[in-house]
Order: C-alpha cells, then structure tokens, then sequence
C-alpha cells in the first residue's frame, strides 16, 4: 500500500485523479444525502450537478489513477535502462498479514465506487428523464413548448411518456439526438422557431395508446363551444355539436376515429410541415385507392415529401403544446373568468391589444396596460376611475394570454404552430377532406360536414337545444 500511494503520488496526473475522485465521492454524498431528505432547491440543475456532473468527473478520476502509475512505470525503466535498480513487480503474498489488509482496502473501496457508480447511472438515467430536465435546462429554446405543457392537459404526464415511451431501443435513440440538440444549444445553431412536427417522433400507437385506446373513445360527444362578440356588452354566444366520434364497432368502425382502426390503413405524401397533402392512399378491406390532390403534380411535389402511415397525431398535432389564437385565447378567458366580461369592449379592445407586434414579453405586458387603460379613460372614465382594479386585472390577463402564446425571443408568433382538430382555426381536416384529392375515376375524398359533427345551434345567444338539455 505504501509502494502504492507513493508511485501514485510521483506522478502528477495519477495525483490529479485521486484528488479529483475523492473530492467528487464526498461532494456527491453530500448532494445525495441533501437529495434523499428531499431538499430540491436547484431546480434541474441540482440533479444535474449531482447525477450526471459529479459522476462523469468522478469515473474521470478513476481512469485519471491507473494512467499516472503507467506514467511512472515508464519512468522507472527508463531509470532501470540507466543503471538504476530495475523496478519489479509487487508480489501479492496472501499469507502476510498486511497484504490481506491491504486487499480488503482495495476491496471494501472498489465496492464504495461500484456502489456510487451505480447510483449515479440509475439516478443519472432518472434525471435525464424527468420534466425539469427537458424543459427547464435548456430555458431559452424550450421556454415556449415548456410554458404550454404545463398549461395542459397533460400536465402530469411526464415528457418523456409521449416523446421516448416504453423500452430501452427509444431511449437510446432519444439520447443520441439529444446530444447532436445538447451541441446545438451550446453554439447557438439551433433554428427559431423550432420546426414542427417533430419527424422522428415514436409512432402513437406505441405511445399515446399506452393510455387512450381509440376503440374504447366511441360513440357521440356533445360539444358547447362559446364565443363572444365584440359588442359593448361582450355577448356570449353558443355554438352546439354533436361530434361522431365513432371508433370501432363489431359492424364496423364510423366516425372520426375510422381512420385509427387498423383494418384502415391510411397513408399520404406531405410537404415538411404536414399541411399540404400531395396524396392520399386508403387500403380498405384489401382494396386500395389512391387520391391526388391538385399541388401533386406541379413542380417538386410531385416527387417531394415523406409517405407517412396516418396515426393519433396527425389530427391531434397538439395535445399537449397547445398554442392558442388570439380570439380563441379571449374566448376562453372570458369564460373562465380570468376577463370580466362585464367590462364595455373589453373582447374587442383586448383583440386589437393582442395582435400589435412587440419585441419581448415585458414589452407586451407594457403595451398592453397601456393601451387598455387609455381606452377606458377616454372612452369609460367613470369605469376607468371606480373599477381601475378590473382594468388593471384584466389588462394582467390579457399579458398572460400573450407570453402564453407568443415568444418573440423564438420567433413565435400567433398561428406558428397551428392545431389540426377541427377546420375552424387551420386547415385541419380539409387538408385531405377537400373534394379536391381525387381518383383517377373521378371519386374524392367527401367534405360533407355531417361525417363528422351535427351542427344544434350556430352561434346562438341562447340556443333552445341548451334549455331542453337543462330542464
């Protein structure tokens, strides 16, 4: 033991590593001890420091210890050569008291590596997965996919779930494009806005039908959509839907998910985003039919663009990043309550406040106030000086509902990244469902509203349907 530390402390670089693996051994069981009483002050970057960091300079230092004894190895015969004392190998006599204490040393010290080691692999692997870790690490890129997450639906489900899923071969797959992202963060080539879809995307069968079974969503859903005008009173008006949702049946599947039965298979050509389909092929109980829309066969897209088998996310493009337009975002706070629809024009006023142009978040929140509080003290000033809390409330709400959605910083704007559900805010369905992506023999694909939805009332300030229901 004592030839042992002495050759290790000879040579510099075998003396850096020792120092660098205890000093890594103890910080990191203080980190793990103040991890395990449940102390998460750092955010990400704790678990990060603690599990990925230390580690690496950790094993670092082991790799460190072994080089420097090599390096003095090499210096001893290099002494040997000159006339000095060749060194010999240490002889390992079990017999000998000290040597079987200086064996259990080894032992009991390698084992404390092993054991640390193995920690920080396992909670090194945790951290890497968790939603701090994809969304706060890295804050600038993923301020705005992060910012809508927590926002939605599926707020508790965790990141990865959607995006890697069950199984080691994703995660491999996940962690070696995220070191190509892991370079792109660094220096800063990483493109704004972030494109979408995200192309290599696990298919959703593998992972959004861990939880949603599409043949257990069947049946008709009723849907009360309300929208307000932008009259002095900010009218709630109700628009009612009966949505086909369909699915599968013994009789065979209708509705909105026919297309995810797998006796359907749908497949089609698309532009890079997706919203232009060149063509769409429908294979149906062994029968196939090809329909080509009228961009397929002009210029490049009549070669261009991926073949994709159609799955959840191709109508559901946001279920959980969901970035809102401005009168559906209105629309919302209004009912909700974040907007006191009680306040003259504040639909209208609101609108035209949310769609100027501003250069950063707090700029946004400075102009809105500003704009929204002039209104009302030269056109309300009565409302202006006895509720100036609902004014300053609601201009408050209407910031929010813009660093919600709009990050300058990205480059996105209202409307970057559309949502495919419906036909009201995007293209959306009539992407194929145009009747202009047709057979040879002239059949298209039908855009008959009643496929899909029964209108009960249009726009409707106090639709009768809604009365008979309540009653």
């Amino acid at each position: 033991m004592r030839s042992f530390l002495v050759a290790l402390t000879r040579d510099w670089l075998g003396l850096v590593g020792a120092a660098l693996t205890t000093a890594t051994a103890v910080l990191f069981l203080i980190l793990y001890g103040i991890h395990l009483v449940g102390m998460h002050g750092a955010g990400p970057y704790q678990g990060i420091i603690t599990f990925l960091i230390l580690p690496a300079l950790f094993v670092l230092g082991l790799l460190l210890i072994p080089l420097g004894l090599v390096r003095e190895r090499r210096r001893e015969r290099r002494a040997a050569a000159q006339g000095e004392p060749p060194p010999s190998f240490p002889v390992i006599d079990l017999n000998r008291t000290s040597t079987r204490k200086n064996a259990l040393i080894f032992l009991a010290l390698t084992a404390v590596n092993l054991v640390i080691l193995a920690i920080g692999t396992y909670k090194g692997v945790e951290v890497m997965d968790s939603t701090p870790f994809c969304g706060a690490t890295c804050h600038s890129v993923m301020h705005p996919e992060y910012t809508t997450y927590r926002r939605s639906p599926h707020a508790r489900v965790e990141c990865v779930a959607c995006h890697i899923g069950p199984g080691a071969d994703w995660f491999v797959k996940s962690k070696l494009s995220g070191s190509w992202q892991v370079v792109s963060v660094a220096f800063n080539l990483y493109p704004r806005p972030i494109p979408a879809p995200v192309h290599n995307l696990r298919p959703a069968r593998e992972t959004c039908e861990q939880c949603h079974w599409p043949n257990k969503f069947v049946g008709d859903r009723l849907r009360v959509i309300t929208h307000y005008a932008e009259d002095e009173a900010n009218t709630p008006l109700k628009t009612v839907l009966v949505l086909k949702v369909g699915g599968q049946r013994p009789g065979g599947s209708h509705g909105i998910h026919w297309h995810v039965d797998p006796s359907n298979i749908i497949r089609y050509r698309a532009d890079a985003s997706r919203e232009m389909i060149y063509e769409v092929e429908m294979t149906h109980d062994g029968a196939v039919q090809r329909f080509v829309g009228p961009a397929a066969s002009g210029g490049e897209a009549a070669s261009a663009g991926e073949w994709r088998t159609m799955d959840c996310v191709d109508c559901h493009n946001r279920p959980t990043h969901i970035y809102r337009l401005p009168d559906e975002a209105l629309d919302l706070a209004l009912l909700e309550g974040q907007l006191d629809a009680s306040l003259p024009y504040i639909r209208r006023e609101g609108l035209q406040a949310l769609q100027q142009t501003y250069a950063s978040h707090e700029a946004a929140r400075a102009g809105i106030r500003d704009r929204i509080t002039a209104f009302y003290r030269q056109s309300y000033p009565d409302v202006a000086s006895r509720r100036a809390d609902a004014v300053e409330a609601a201009a408050r709400a209407l910031g929010d509902i813009y660093c919600g959605n709009v990050f300058p910083a990205m480059n996105v704007q209202w409307g970057t990244y559309r949502n495919h559900i419906g036909h009201m805010r995007g293209p959306g369905c009539f992407r194929c469902h145009d009747e202009e992506h047709t057979t040879s023999d002239g059949k298209s694909i039908s855009q008959d509203c009643s496929t899909c939805h029964s209108v009960l009332a249009d726009g409707e300030k106090d639709p009768e349907v809604l009365r008979t229901l309540l009653d």
